[in-house]
């Protein structure tokens, strides 16, 4: 993500580093699905909520998902959506029941295994009783059909996310609780899966998602009315925060890039026909630099979305076609390409990581601009950050890098300046400890190691360490984890 400043907020190591353990609950949700037991005997609910130190509601046990086949029908003029969410999952203990999080919007009807199953709603989980209960270890196939108007979801940090309306279209945008407001899931980062989408749209707008198009066709309702239906494949996990669905009236330029010519679709507003001529040259360009960087591209797809969005302020790396409300500067297209491997591929164990996403990105920005720049070198902007001096280490109402610790954030403090230019900050300290020749080798290392997998700050830590030969826990204690700022740099 890359928020401007018009948008209030973002986002056992020797001597004195104190690695921090995952909370004693989350540490045993993540491997068991959440709540314990359930291994043999009665059946018992999956729980709700995985413990995320930052976000404890969000999230369920019990079950892991595997895929996600979402059915949506969408009317831009009277925002209704019509929705069917298919939704494939391993039992990881034995349920009786099991819950789903979803925000608003009517359910029309549930099936588990192509059985009845009760329903019932508390806040923003949905409760799903099956005929029959199941087995831990069994793969079962939920149906959930739901209608309503999607709802614009407000974060604890002032920022607005869910279902965005445009003026020409919606977005859905799900960072870090959005999803919920269009569909069903089990929205907490630990679970990814793969994702197919069918949008039907009326005649004339685009419906663009995660992955592949695979099919696009005209067709009428019972009322004669002409809809176009897109159909999209998302083959590799994704977390459902990166998840995505934009529907306007769009044009579309396609390409291909990285060293395996993946097909590259760009969608842009009507009017940016400039921007998104600009973005089909710049996202090989980008690519191809940040492959040598951190290793192999690690999708099957790219591209973007470029809209004109006045309810937002922000771009964000929904996976394979980041999302732009505005046409975004080279910089912002780094920082939303870097987080495909840096948040997407390799995504944060818990909402109290995601330094590991927004830090990489920015310190993205900061390697491109030294590339482009001759002379303005990444110590010069690491110095800068330090000082004040550079606007994008600053924040709204006095808020700086030093404002609280990157490795603690709160769900007010989500997106705060030290999660991104102090995130920056620490890998640069990083950088000038173990040479260049090691830290791309730790980054590469990082990326191959956790290729569509979670991991946490722990595990990076670990890493560089590992690959370093250095104890680094000075390092990590005063850069990241003190909020105080150092007395050196």
């Amino acid at each position: 993500m890359n928020r401007t400043t018009e948008d209030p907020g973002h986002r056992a190591a020797r001597r004195p580093l104190v690695r921090r353990a995952l909370p004693a609950a989350l540490a045993l949700a993540l491997v068991t699905g959440c709540g314990g037991g359930g291994g043999s005997g009665r059946p018992v609910g999956g729980g709700t909520g995985v413990g995320d130190p930052v976000f404890p509601s969000l999230g369920n046990g019990g079950y892991q998902v595997e895929h996600y086949d979402l059915e949506l029908d969408y009317e831009p003029g009277a925002n209704d959506l019509d929705g069917k969410a298919v939704i494939t999952a391993r039992a990881t203990k034995n349920l009786g029941s099991f819950t789903l999080d979803l925000a608003g919007l009517r359910v029309t009807d549930t099936t588990v295994d192509g059985k009845a199953a009760k329903t019932s709603r508390s806040g923003n989980k949905l409760k799903v009783e099956p005929a029959d209960p199941l087995d831990k270890g069994r793969t079962f196939r939920t149906e959930i059909a739901y209608e309503g108007k999607p709802k614009v979801i407000q974060d604890r940090d002032g920022s607005k996310e869910g279902w965005i309306r445009t003026g020409r279209g919606a977005v859905g945008l799900g960072e870090p609780e959005g999803s919920m407001a269009w569909f069903p899931g089990n929205h907490h980062p630990s679970d990814k899966a793969t994702y197919d989408f069918t949008v039907s749209v009326p005649k004339g707008y685009t419906a663009v998602a995660n992955g592949e198009l695979k099919g696009k066709e005209e067709v009428q309702d019972e009322d004669d009315d002409d809809w176009t239906v897109f159909r999209w494949h998302n083959g590799e996990p994704m977390a459902s925060y990166v998840a995505s669905v934009a529907v306007g009236r769009f044009g579309v330029l396609e390409t291909t890039a990285a060293e395996r010519e993946v097909p590259v679709y760009i969608a842009y507003a009507s009017g940016e026909d400039a921007a998104g001529r600009h973005m089909r040259e710049m996202v090989p360009k980008v690519l191809a630099w940040q492959e040598k960087l951190f290793g192999p591209y690690p999708f099957s797809s790219s591209g973007g979305v470029i809209d004109r969005n006045p309810n937002i302020h922000y771009a964000l790396e929904t996976q394979t076609k980041p999302y732009y409300e505005k046409p975004p500067s080279d910089k912002i297209i780094v920082h939303e390409l870097a987080h495909q491997w840096f948040g997407n591929s390799v995504t944060p164990r818990t909402w109290r990581d995601i330094w590991l996403n927004e830090g990489f990105a920015q310190y993205a920005e900061w390697m491109w601009v030294a590339q482009q720049e001759k002379g303005r070198t990444e110590r010069q902007t690491f110095d800068d950050c330090y000082d004040g001096k550079d606007e994008e280490c600053q924040g709204e109402e006095g808020e700086d890098v030093w404002s609280f610790s990157p490795a603690y954030p709160t769900a007010e403090t989500i997106s705060g300046q030290p999660v991104y230019g102090r995130g920056a900050m620490v890998l640069h300290k990083l950088r000038e400890t173990v040479g260049d020749t090691t830290f791309f080798t730790i980054l590469r290392t990082w990326t191959r190691e956790h290729r569509h997998g979670n991991a946490d700050t722990d595990d990076f830590i670990k890493l560089c360490e590992k690959t370093s030969g250095k104890d680094l826990g000075g390092l990590f204690d005063t850069w990241l984890f003190k909020a105080a700022k150092p007395d050196h740099r």
